[in-house]
């Protein structure tokens, strides 16, 4: 009896945090703090986390493929594959960015030299 009012409880939790998610992306995108491609991909995971979380059954069906014996465990280990696609998806981002940043960092440094000898040309001996 208290392992269904503990997973009641955990489930409602988990509706209303990943509804919660999804409002918070969705007014981060129309207020443009957030780019579409991410809001996408945050979207989705708040919606996994709404479709495992909706129902007993539902749990049960994910445990139960997983191999898992307590429900629970299967929530938080969806809950946990799918925040880690999530950084890794990121962190994939990040890393492009940053070098995106050392190309135009070179590439802005060439132009001042350019700018620099086109200014004080040097001279030939």
């Amino acid at each position: 009896m208290i392992d269904g009012i503990f997973m009641d409880r955990l489930l409602n939790v988990m509706t209303a945090v990943s509804a919660l998610l999804m409002a918070l992306v969705l007014a981060s995108l129309r207020r443009a703090h957030i780019r579409v491609e991410y809001s996408v991909s945050w979207l989705l995971a708040a919606a996994a986390l709404l479709i495992v979380s909706c129902s007993w059954r539902t749990l049960d069906a994910v445990a139960a493929f997983l191999g898992i014996s307590y429900s629970p465990l299967a929530l938080l280990l969806v809950i946990g594959c799918v925040f880690l696609i999530m950084f890794y998806r990121f962190s994939l981002v990040m890393s492009k960015l940053r070098d995106d940043n050392i190309a135009l960092a070179q590439r802005l440094a060439i132009l001042e030299f350019h700018l620099q000898t086109l200014k004080h040309p040097v001279e030939k001996s």
